[in-house]
């Protein structure tokens, strides 16, 4: 099977060379020549537009930002669709709202092809092993078409449904949920450390007790350090909650803590903290408090 993956960022870099891996001849598609280097190093091809992949290409894998990005790299002028094999599948996996999704798939279905609305969440390094899990909806023919990949990519598919729009409903979900644990995760670290704990010996107890989650242990091991590299960015959660305020709108559903949430990713990005890794939405206390934190310079 022919694939191209488009966007060669964080996770697609891992999803591409997976592929790779598991022996799909393989494209990366990305605007940046230094991904595209990073790619054909391990043997893969790419290019620099989706119009670009091989002709004939059987399923692409789009691990972009968001709907409008994917619609680009899809139906958009520099799209790849008619460069895909009749049949073709798409797997969607940008985080984007369930109607977006319907659209697409709509879009994706008037031209012939498959539609898998795909998302996925793992981070850098599920992504860089294989191991991510994707929550999806789509045909039994698009699930069937879309099997080489998914072994490839992930350890665990969940699969939700025939309708497109499920996939991308439990990844905002989830979204809701990740968003939410960091913002605590740094409001804790942050008021231990104006309290005057040691910021290690907090982030050890709590990592051994009730009270931890996955995004305190992941994201605050990077505060302690300073790592503020982005594996996921804090712009990603502004936009993502945003989906979450949006589809409980849809829904008359109120959603407290994650509007709250999304305030203090903005607040963050307002401070000049976007292409940080989320983690680093502590910097919203520490801009109102003075604290130091322990990764800090200086």
């Amino acid at each position: 099977m022919r694939v191209a993956v488009i966007g060669l960022g964080a996770m697609g870099m891992g999803a591409a060379r997976s592929c790779l891996r598991a022996g799909l001849p393989t494209t990366g598609c990305d605007l940046r020549e230094s991904a595209r280097a990073e790619f054909t190093a391990v043997g893969g091809t790419a290019c620099d537009s989706p119009n670009s992949i091989p002709q004939g290409t059987e399923a692409v894998l789009l691990l972009v930002v968001d709907a409008a990005q994917t619609e680009a790299a899809l139906f958009g002028p520099a799209g790849c669709a008619g460069r895909m094999a009749p049949g073709g599948l798409v797997i969607s996996s940008a985080t984007m709202s369930p109607d977006d999704a319907r659209r697409l798939a709509a879009q994706a279905e008037a031209r012939g092809l498959l539609y898998l609305d795909a998302p996925v969440s793992g981070g850098a390094a599920k992504a860089a092993s294989g191991e991510m899990t994707v929550m999806a909806s789509g045909t039994p023919a698009a699930f069937a078409k879309a099997d080489p990949v998914l072994k490839a990519v992930a350890a665990k598919v969940w699969m939700l449904g025939e309708a497109p729009g499920i996939g991308a409903t439990v990844k905002v979900v989830h979204q809701l949920l990740a968003g939410v644990h960091i913002a605590v995760a740094a409001e804790a670290m942050s008021l231990g450390i104006r309290a005057g704990a040691d910021p290690q010996q907090l982030y050890d107890v709590v990592t051994s007790a009730a009270g931890n989650s996955w995004m305190f242990e992941n994201r605050m091991a990077r505060v302690l350090t300073g790592d503020d590299a982005p594996r996921s960015a804090v712009d990603i959660f502004v936009k993502d909650l945003g989906l979450v305020a949006e589809m409980a709108r849809s829904l008359d559903h109120p959603v407290p803590l994650a509007s709250q949430a999304q305030q203090l990713f903005t607040a963050a990005s307002a401070m000049g903290q976007g292409r940080a890794d989320d983690g680093f939405v502590i910097r919203v206390w520490q801009a109102l408090t003075g604290i130091k934190l322990p990764g800090d310079k200086g």
